[in-house]
């Protein structure tokens, strides 16, 4: 199909934040504040988990938002949240087109060693196996850092490690649903799932596991909040103990990638926190000193924007990334996007 040309209104619907911008040609993105702000004839939406039915961009049809909808118990921070904004979209830009473009898209490359999980098989052909996230946002930092073995902590509300081998993702710490993998804002991660069993047999009902795993753990139920940037500012034992906590397992979530890359040439960091907390940075690296991942302290306190905060001897590069999802998914609406006649 021709590649389309023209300005794409990009719809973010993230777990904390709707973020809406108009993207032109050159990928310059300005921000809007409502839907109505914006004459263009091509709307781009994220949706994160397509399930086993979507991964190419997708032209928005009635039947299209229904699939969506059904989705939505996989990732429903997310995608109740796109499938909301696509909805009042529609309704105020009628005649545009509207492409739903997927998080877990740059992940179909996963081979069978990461994504398949120990289950019996009747589980498994349900679509039980690992998907893997933020891949718009890893995408973006892959095409910056064009280096054979690279690792991306995506470090928001919601946080991911991915490991990119010459720009495919063959390894990432979120699985079937945003669950799991290293600590979040308000989701734990990783956790025994005999943890969970138990409290389902004894008088924990399905809502409460589900409204606490979704909105009130990780951060927020040691600390009692998952603003970093607050709290940083906390010295309490309990945040202490949190923030702690949350770097230590990311530090351990980039050893594994490195594992599965064979080595690290370069170590991104991207999203809210991980480009503006040098503590976050400084702590997760302190861990990783074993790989050779070294960082510049003053670089690191002193960057603002991008740039790279690895020490002279670092062994790998460290890298901060301005996440930049939507010239990724403008770009993903204009490749070849279906216009409706």
């Amino acid at each position: 199909m021709a590649v389309l040309s023209g300005d794409v209104l990009v719809v973010n619907a993230g777990s904390t934040s709707l973020k809406l911008s108009v993207v032109d040609d050159t990928e310059r993105s300005r921000p809007v504040a409502s839907i109505a702000d914006a004459r263009v004839d091509l709307v781009g939406h994220r949706v994160v988990h397509g399930g086993e039915t979507f991964s190419a961009p997708t032209l928005i049809d009635d039947a299209v938002v229904e699939s969506l909808r059904r989705l939505i118990e996989l990732a429903p921070l997310h995608n109740a949240a796109a499938v909301t904004a696509i909805e009042d979209a529609r309704r105020v830009l009628p005649d545009a087109a509207h492409i739903a473009v997927f998080d877990t898209a740059f992940h179909h490359t996963l081979p069978d060693v990461a994504r398949t999980y120990l289950l019996p098989a009747r589980f498994r052909a349900r679509g039980i196996r690992r998907y893997g996230f933020h891949g718009l946002s890893v995408q973006w930092v892959a095409e910056r850092l064009r280096v054979p073995r690279l690792v991306v902590c995506h470090l928001g509300g919601g946080c991911s490690v991915t490991a990119v081998l010459d720009g495919r993702s063959i390894d990432t710490t979120m699985g079937f649903t945003p669950l799991e993998g290293v600590p979040m804002a308000t989701r734990a991660g990783s956790l025994d799932p005999g943890a969970l069993l138990y409290l389902l047999r004894h008088g924990v009902s399905l809502a409460e596991l589900d409204d606490a795993l979704e909105h009130k753990s990780g951060l927020t139920a040691l600390a009692g909040s998952g603003d970093i940037a607050a709290l940083e500012q906390d010295t309490s034992p309990e945040t202490q103990l949190a923030l702690a906590i949350y770097s230590y397992r990311i530090a351990q979530a980039v050893a594994a990638m490195t594992t599965a890359l064979g080595g690290i040439d370069a170590l991104a960091f991207t999203a809210g926190v991980g480009e503006h907390s040098a503590r976050v940075r400084a702590d997760i690296c302190a861990h990783l000193s074993f790989l050779g991942v070294l960082i510049d302290d003053a670089a690191n306190n002193e960057l603002r924007g991008e740039g790279d905060i690895a020490a002279r001897t670092s062994g790998a590069r460290v890298h901060v990334v301005t996440a930049r999802e939507d010239a990724v998914i403008a770009r993903a609406v204009r490749k070849g996007s279906p216009v409706p006649t």
